[in-house]
């Protein structure tokens, strides 16, 4: 059962209409139910087959107005690069000591970023951090000697996409506070970053579905070929 802020939201768009860019922005920010700053988000479903490995996506992509989400981030390096991620907004660095930690069962962080050396290190604490979706990689980017760039990035609003097993992808692009041109460009920016990973051996429609949304509130669906053509 919807509740009435729901239903009236509903009652803004029409949930089987196909809007533009702009358009479905708009009616996001209009729909947003919640009495918090809810988070913008773009869920699309994809023609690829997830089975093969090189249809597979997973890459970043740098937000121009970022997220709006506070991210911690945790660099696992060594001892000549823990000031450099600390001076970078890492909310902890280290080696051997931030392993042992994790390991005890700290998980108070949002990102991990290792250096390539800590690599073999971090098999201690791969399954914990796997589970949880924390195990740096290199398709990710998180796995980089630029520790301090790559800290910088991802708490400038560098986001992560990849696709689940049904070929879907979840993000969030912003918050319903920002104006409607930020939301506007980090949406651009997010879905040329997608249109720029399509897998060269594909067949067939790469994006089946685009859907905008906010936290709790109504999906506005998208006139998908009419968006990445304006790209």
């Amino acid at each position: 059962m919807k509740g009435k802020k729901y239903l009236a939201a509903l009652e803004k768009f029409d949930a089987l209409k196909l809007y533009g860019l702009e358009e479905a922005i708009k009616l996001a920010k209009e729909t947003s139910t919640t009495k918090f700053d809810s988070s913008v988000e773009i869920h699309m479903h994809l023609g690829i087959d997830p089975k093969h490995a090189e249809q597979q996506l997973r890459s970043t992509v740098s937000l121009p107005h970022g997220t709006g989400k506070t991210v911690r981030v945790v660099a696992f390096v060594s001892d000549d690069k823990v000031k450099e991620a600390k001076d970078a907004g890492a909310i902890e660095a280290g080696g051997a000591d931030l392993i042992e930690k994790v390991e005890k069962g700290w998980m108070d962080f949002d990102k991990a970023v290792a250096s390539p050396d800590m690599m073999k290190e971090l098999a201690k604490i791969a399954r914990t951090l796997g589970q949880a979706g924390l195990m740096p990689n290199p398709k990710a980017g998180t796995v980089t000697p630029e520790i301090g760039k790559t800290v910088v990035e991802i708490m400038k609003g560098q986001v992560e996409f990849r696709n689940d097993k049904l070929a879907n992808l979840h993000n969030i692009v912003g918050k319903v506070s920002f104006s409607e041109d930020q939301l506007v460009e980090n949406l651009k920016t997010y879905l040329k970053a997608i249109q720029d990973k399509k897998p060269t051996g594909m067949k067939g429609n790469f994006i089946k579905s685009m859907t905008l949304t906010t936290s709790m509130g109504p999906g506005i669906k998208m006139d998908f070929n009419a968006v990445m053509a304006e790209l």
